[in-house]
């Protein structure tokens, strides 16, 4: 049974920083996984994602802010993220699918993934 679990979230003051979680049951290392997320009102947005070999894609707005990786046992995915601004401020979801991922740009779309976790809130105040 598939099941992706976030945590993390949290509220922070500009310039801070969080550590976001996801423990993904029922994957393989054969797999990708990305973090989104969406402000209120508007839509999901990618933030970054990684491929079944490590390598990974960040959105404009968080490169060189935000750090994506995976544990050990690659059913673990993790989001470092420095320096938030409150634009950052929005519901982040960790999402997964099968498959080696090779290609990078799609994997920042949320309709290549097949399986979400419930999402984690982060506020950022200024």
């Amino acid at each position: 049974q598939v099941q992706l679990v976030e945590s993390g979230g949290g509220s922070v003051q500009s310039g801070g920083s969080l550590r976001l979680s996801c423990v993904a049951s029922g994957y393989s290392s054969r797999s990708f996984m990305g973090w989104f997320r969406q402000p209120p009102g508007k839509e999901r947005q990618g933030v970054a994602a990684i491929n079944s070999v490590g390598t990974t894609i960040y959105a404009d707005s968080v490169k060189g802010r935000f750090t994506i990786s995976r544990g050990n046992a690659k059913n673990t995915l993790y989001l470092q993220m420095n320096d938030l601004k409150p634009e950052d401020t929005a519901l982040y979801y960790c999402a997964a699918n099968s498959g080696y991922g090779f290609s990078l740009s799609p994997l920042l779309k949320p309709q290549v993934y097949s399986d979400w976790g419930q999402g984690t809130q982060v506020t950022v105040s200024s």
